[in-house]
């Protein structure tokens, strides 16, 4: 029986110390919190959308980069299998809009205890505030400068040394540094020898320039279609819902951006344009707004417009329209008027900047791919030593598709240790 040690009880560690456990290793589980699973207990705001209910090919369109590595991942241990994993111990799930998947409490907390209900009855033990400084590792039987390595077990904070026969790597990354993720894992696979892509928050909000977007703070919108363009490429359009904030832009169509525009986070800034009325053409949406004028001809233009959008969004769409708030609709002139359109249909936010680590749901780089074996996640340079998780050089899109990538590489590196 071979001793297993796994560094991290997040999703990916959790389910690779199952499935080593269920294959007769003896599994031990570090975690430095209190308890496991505190990333998991905020995702989905709460709810945790555990994975995607889409057709397994699909999953690999939602991984932004290196999707090809994960290929013996997702067949290994599909989403299909992750929802009747979690059906099989005692999670009853359901299925939302764009295939989300979430449990049916809508109880992030009952995700966690189905994996601890696992992890016990698979006979895993679990160590708490046990926070790993290092690995240990010893030259292998190669030769050369690049010659392998074994890794023998974990070194404490503490000092204490935990011998063991192989060790999954599944401590996550920089993102919601509050949940304990400190990048840990990045700094090990490095003094073992390993190649680290740089670093970045993903799926993140935005900060925006203009000063008013603090008056539209909490203000959602739905069904808009946003366009994200430098110069006149565009870069990301997608239709969906979004959040004003106090410092920007957040909500599901701009997390995504986040992740498909990260290449230019160092050429901010960028030109948001969101589409308040996509269902309408220019010409209807005219049609639309002539028929409330004729409807308030002696109105107010900023009182006659309030059927149009939310009360919290007309102050500032007026003043964006360069239409004298007071100025009667009967006497707004036809290009005046076009121009409103316009303005409707192309709303725009300055993206200044991406926003920290601590706002981030997933971090974009880590452990090189190229020094990982994709079937099994075991290392190229250290035998023994796998990596899981988010600490890859792995980053999807939102939906479940994250966390299927950390239930994903975690079954397969639990699955592969000898």
């Amino acid at each position: 029986m071979s001793k297993v040690i796994v560094i991290g009880g997040g999703a990916a560690g959790m389910m690779a110390a199952v499935r080593a456990a269920g294959k007769g290793h003896k599994v031990l589980l570090l975690e430095q919190n209190e308890k496991l699973g505190k990333k998991i207990y905020i995702t989905g705001k709460g709810r945790c959308n555990l994975t995607n209910a889409c057709e397994t090919e699909d999953l690999f369109k939602n991984v932004l980069r290196n999707s090809k590595f994960l290929y013996s991942a997702f067949y290994s241990f599909s989403n299909a299998k992750t929802i009747d994993f979690f059906e099989t111990h005692g999670l009853s799930t359901k299925t939302e809009r764009g295939g989300r998947v979430f449990p049916k409490s809508d109880h992030s907390s009952d995700v966690i205890r189905t994996l601890q209900r696992a992890l016990g009855q698979a006979g895993v033990e679990v160590r708490l505030y046990a926070k790993a400084k290092g690995l240990w590792a010893e030259p292998g039987q190669g030769c050369g400068a690049k010659q392998e390595r074994q890794v023998k077990g974990v070194v404490l904070m503490d000092g204490e040394i935990v011998k063991g026969d192989a060790v999954v790597v599944a401590t996550g990354g920089c993102s919601y540094v509050s949940t304990g993720s400190t990048g840990d894992g990045y700094r090990f696979a490095e003094e073992t020898g390993h190649t680290v892509t740089p670093l970045q928050p993903s799926l993140v909000p935005f900060e925006a320039a203009e000063p008013w977007v603090k008056d539209l703070q909490g203000l959602s919108l739905r069904n808009v279609r946003a366009r994200i363009f430098k110069g006149k490429k565009t870069l990301y359009e997608e239709f969906g819902e979004m959040l004003f904030t106090h410092y920007g832009v957040s909500g599901p169509l701009m997390l995504s951006a986040s992740g498909i525009v990260n290449d230019y986070m160092d050429k901010m800034p960028l030109s948001l344009a969101i589409d308040l009325k996509p269902a309408l053409t220019e010409e209807q949406l005219d049609k639309r707004i002539l028929r409330d004028f004729e409807e308030n001809q002696n109105r107010q233009f900023k009182n006659a417009v309030q059927k149009l959008f939310p009360a919290k969004l007309i102050p500032v769409i007026v003043m964006l329209s360069g239409i004298s708030p007071d100025k009667k609709v009967n006497e707004v002139t036809r290009e005046e008027r076009r121009n409103f359109a316009e303005l409707i249909k192309a709303f725009p936010v300055t993206l200044a900047r991406f926003r920290d680590f601590n706002e981030a749901i997933i971090t974009r780089g880590g452990v090189s791919v190229k020094e990982v074996n994709p079937s099994t996640m075991e290392s190229k340079l250290v035998s023994g030593l796998y990596f899981a998780g988010e600490v890859l050089d792995l980053d999807a899109l939102t939906g479940g598709f994250n966390l299927q990538v950390a239930w994903s590489t975690g079954y397969l590196a639990g699955d592969s240790i000898a």
